[in-house]
């Protein structure tokens, strides 16, 4: 596994042979359930990031021009250019701290613009093959922004799921979100229900690798009076914990019976602060 020592992984250190072998046995139908965005000019994003950008680099239009075709041979190229947290994206550990220092009292000097993140950086998270379970707050209501989920509703969507946590898992919260606003930016990232600071101690006590969830900051925003990403801050800096964003549930909601085979691959971007993420559920 190429991947960085455990205090530049965090939590996901803690998927090793048993827990991928453990995940693998709970394949049944071999149904494979996409849990990722499509990555597109259309998907949404933060105002203050650029979207997806294309730029084809050879097209049709090349030989409509008459470029040439030796032995009858065209083809079509293109580039793209993204932020790293859009869409479906897995935040590395360099993405957020405090106190001048990151996850495993890393110094924030070691991200610089001219480098990237020297430490903690998205190359270092590496694959997630593991055993996942849903946890669904929204299976019998509506969050509304600015909503907080604490620990006693999380508790709650476990016990009616009838699944335990173990250590190395892989927890996926639907908040239902994603699913109601996710066709328009403007409602989308127009605050959002999330975790509040009770799930995130309740999240980090189950001894997880990582948790996803179906909005695109995980915390709720507004952010409680004189805060600013405080669960953030708890995850990312003080536990290690690398969250995934905008995990599409709504379809897995309906399906899953129980725990499952989670997969995910970051892309090993050297020094980034996030990674597009396409996961998938298996069951």
């Amino acid at each position: 596994m190429s991947a960085g020592t455990a205090d530049e992984r965090g939590t996901l250190a803690r998927i090793g042979a048993e827990q991928v072998l453990r995940a693998t046995g709970l394949v049944r139908s071999g149904q494979i359930v996409d849990l990722g965005m499509a990555l597109g000019p259309n998907t949404p994003v933060a105002s203050h990031r650029p979207g997806m950008m294309r730029f084809m680099t050879r097209d049709g239009g090349d030989y409509a021009a008459g470029a040439k075709r030796p032995g009858g041979f065209q083809f079509a190229e293109d580039t793209i250019q993204l932020p790293t947290h859009i869409g479906t994206h897995i935040d590395a550990l360099a993405h957020a701290w405090h106190d001048e220092h990151l996850y495993g009292g890393h110094p924030q000097e070691t991200i610089r613009s001219t480098t990237g993140a020297q430490r903690c950086g998205a190359d270092k998270l590496g694959p997630i093959v593991t055993r996942g379970v849903l946890l669904d707050v929204a299976r019998d209501r509506e969050w509304d922004r600015g909503e907080p989920i604490g620990a006693e509703e999380l508790e709650a969507a476990r016990a009616t799921a009838g699944v335990e946590i173990k250590a190395g898992d892989v927890v996926l919260i639907r908040t239902g979100w994603l699913g109601r606003t996710g066709d328009c930016a403007e409602a989308y990232f127009d605050g959002e229900p999330g975790l509040d600071i009770t799930a995130a101690r309740w999240l980090a006590d189950t001894d997880l690798a990582t948790l996803g969830i179906d909005n695109f900051a995980v915390e709720s925003i507004p952010f409680p009076d004189g805060e600013v990403f405080p669960v953030h801050q708890f995850l990312l800096r003080d536990h290690g914990i690398a969250p995934i964003e905008g995990v599409v549930l709504d379809e897995l909601a309906t399906l899953v019976d129980g725990p499952f085979l989670f997969v995910g691959l970051p892309l090993a971007l050297v020094g980034s602060t996030a990674s597009p993420l396409n996961p998938v559920a298996i069951l």
